[in-house]
């Protein structure tokens, strides 16, 4: 299909060196990503189903520009959204949801600390075999599938520590957001912050500015959270 195509473009914006040239697909990806990041932010459980067509149409995007360890993270990203979807909606009672905001006990919270100093670590230094290795099999398994894909020539990372914060930052904020804990707001800041930065540095405009918006909707999901958690007194022991 047409649309499906990166090559199916819908408007050429002037900005950078050249311009660039919006796809329907990144377009139409783009914004399904925003409403999903402004809805969750609203504590609406529809912010999941447009999670799940940002998250599989980027992966169509990444498998065309050969990115394949970025579409194994949109898996990763697309099974999220199910999982976030089906814990938002349980009900207790048949009338309360059985998930409400709050905060992260303490033990939790150090843990995770933890958890994301030393993921980041490892990928930092082994960011670029990482990606290789996950590259092979995001291959071999579209290969099994009948698709005429090859191995791409990888280059270096160009900012492995930062592309690390990114990875490991994004898994863990999106975990903690299916559970409802305030503190993924505050690690999608961090991570947005990073990225407006990165993309701009390799003259990605058009995304750089996506995730400047993205940012400010994160800083009004803390607020949002924060204020929630409060009214609730909710610090969950789950």
């Amino acid at each position: 299909m047409d649309f499906l195509s990166t090559q199916n473009i819908l408007v050429h914006i002037p900005i950078g060196v050249g311009g660039y040239d919006l796809s329907w697909i990144e377009a139409v990806g783009t914004v399904a990503g925003l409403l999903c990041i402004w809805l969750a932010s609203l504590e609406k459980i529809s912010n999941y189903a447009f999670g799940l067509v940002n998250v599989t149409l980027f992966a169509v995007i990444f498998f065309q520009i050969q990115l394949y360890a970025s579409l194994l993270l949109q898996l990763f990203f697309f099974a999220a959204n199910i999982y976030g979807w089906y814990a938002w909606s349980r009900q207790i009672n048949g009338k309360e949801a059985a998930l409400r905001i709050r905060w992260l006990p303490l033990p939790k919270a150090i843990a995770w600390l933890a958890v994301c100093v030393g993921a980041i670590g490892l990928m930092t230094m082994f960011i670029d075999p990482v990606f290789a290795f996950l590259t092979r099999i995001a291959v071999t398994v579209m290969q099994a599938l009948g698709l005429q894909v090859s191995l791409p020539e990888l280059q270096p990372d160009a900012f492995p520590f930062w592309d690390s914060c990114m990875m490991v930052l994004s898994i863990v904020a999106m975990i903690l957001m299916t559970r409802k804990y305030v503190e993924n707001w505050l690690l999608w800041v961090v991570v947005n912050v990073i990225s407006v930065v990165i993309f701009a540095l390799q003259g990605v405009y058009a995304m750089s500015l996506e995730y400047l918006i993205l940012t400010f909707i994160a800083l009004n999901g803390s607020r949002m959270w924060i204020k929630s958690a409060r009214e609730r007194g909710s610090h969950a022991l789950s």
